[in-house]
């Protein structure tokens, strides 16, 4: 036997009970897309950037066992195959092809014998027990007051309403992007001072804007941003000299990774949020209403043929625990009032006709864990403060005064949790 094993089974909880002597775990997570394993081992697979192969060893003993877990919950994105290499699985010739494609599997295999060979005595998904605190507050920052560009804030409490004025710090600038990242705090992104920046501002889990940080990325305005995977983000999109496709990620820490060429149609001023438990959504943008699902591992999808109004520069949120909401912008034409839900699996719906003040150049977050804030931007009668609450159903609320300097170009993100 090429490894003894001594009471390590899957107990009733799914997990495993490792005996003094047993099975060893091999502690350097598995990240290629290639492996050999060996009997009386077990293996951590990620699968976040590619498939991976696993061959198994070409000779076994009865009882000889292997155990192999999805490390990073991807393996419904990026499967495992299993190459028996050369013996019997689950009594079928090693001509056969053994995938498993199921996020959060744990499989426990045991060789029996040559008839049977190696047999899945367990192949677990472990349900995802856990999803990110709701987001309770958010925070609207800089933008252009009509005379000048600024760089204050304002901050929406739990129940949406909107504080006073707090004088901002890093430069003054319209047009960016922000999310929430880390769970409870947020980052804003880019804009256009006198010229499109690449700068950064990270925003505390108590609302506190940092000072510029030098980015890492192409300069750009007009960018969407929203967080994934529960406690990441994502920068996409936007205009430098031209609209433009590109990404960039931002782990749980904040820090922004490099460009990654885009996926989908280049466009600006572009609908972003987050729907689902842990997945976002871009849309619109420009003259287009096309939009662009978002893995829970970052991956930007290929064009989806749009539903309802072409637009740009509106505002998106999520709202209830995980569907989201279009709202407003430029069709062209002038500012436009109508709203798009998204469903708990990304698809949009056609218009419908909103109560809330047409304009554009306004932005949404979620605040007080399942609804929507609206606030600020350009109407027909010039720079307004107007909010508009949106319930857990989606609905949203007549225009309200809001607070604060009336600005456009303003940029809203979530921040702290419970």
């Amino acid at each position: 036997m090429s490894g003894s094993v001594k009471d390590n089974v899957f107990g009733s909880s799914g997990t495993v009970a490792a005996a003094a002597g047993g099975l060893s775990w091999d502690t350097a997570v598995v990240t290629g897309s290639t492996v050999t394993v060996e009997a009386a081992n077990g293996y951590f697979i990620n699968t976040t950037s590619n498939a991976c192969t696993i061959t198994l060893p070409s000779s076994a003993e009865a009882g000889d066992q292997i155990i192999l877990i999805d490390y990073a919950r991807t393996w419904g994105t990026n499967a495992i195959t299993i190459d028996s290499n050369g013996l019997n699985f689950q009594g079928d010739p090693d001509t056969y092809t053994v995938d498993y494609n199921t996020a959060g599997q744990s499989i426990n295999l045991v060789y029996a014998d040559s008839t049977n060979g190696w047999i899945p005595t367990s192949d677990i998904t472990n349900a995802l027990d856990h999803v990110a605190p709701p987001t309770q507050r958010a925070l609207f920052a800089f933008g252009h007051n009509g005379s000048a560009l600024i760089s204050l804030s304002n901050i929406v409490d739990s129940s949406g309403g909107v504080g006073s004025d707090v004088s901002g710090v890093g430069t003054a600038r319209r047009s960016g992007c922000g999310a929430t990242y880390g769970l409870d705090k947020g980052i804003i992104f880019g804009g256009f001072t006198d010229a499109n920046v690449g700068i950064t501002n990270l925003v505390s889990n108590s609302g506190v804007v940092a000072s510029d940080v030098s980015a890492v990325g192409t300069a750009r305005q007009g960018a969407g941003a929203m967080e994934y995977g529960g406690d990441k983000a994502i920068i996409a999109y936007g205009y430098t000299s031209g609209d433009v496709s590109m990404s960039n990620l931002v782990n749980s820490s904040g820090v922004v990774a490099s460009d990654v060429t885009g996926v989908g149609t280049a466009r600006s001023s572009i609908g972003d949020t987050g729907y689902g438990a842990d997945l976002g959504i871009f849309a619109y943008g420009g003259a287009n209403s096309m939009s662009n699902l978002v893995t829970n591992t970052g991956v930007i999808g290929s064009d989806v043929t749009g539903v309802g109004s072409a637009r740009s520069c509106g505002g998106a949120a999520r709202y209830s625990t995980d569907r989201a909401i279009f709202c407003g912008g430029n069709t062209g034409g002038g500012g436009t009032a109508v709203t798009n839900l998204v469903s708990s699996v990304g698809v949009v719906a056609s218009d419908t006709a909103a109560v809330h003040l047409k304009r554009t150049d306004m932005d949404a977050a979620r605040y007080g864990s399942d609804k929507a804030i609206l606030a600020y931007g350009y109407a027909d009668a010039g720079i307004v403060t107007t909010k508009n609450l949106i319930n857990n159903s989606g609905v949203v609320a007549a225009d309200a005064t809001g607070a604060g300097t009336a600005r456009y170009g303003c940029i809203a993100v979530g921040f702290e949790n419970e």
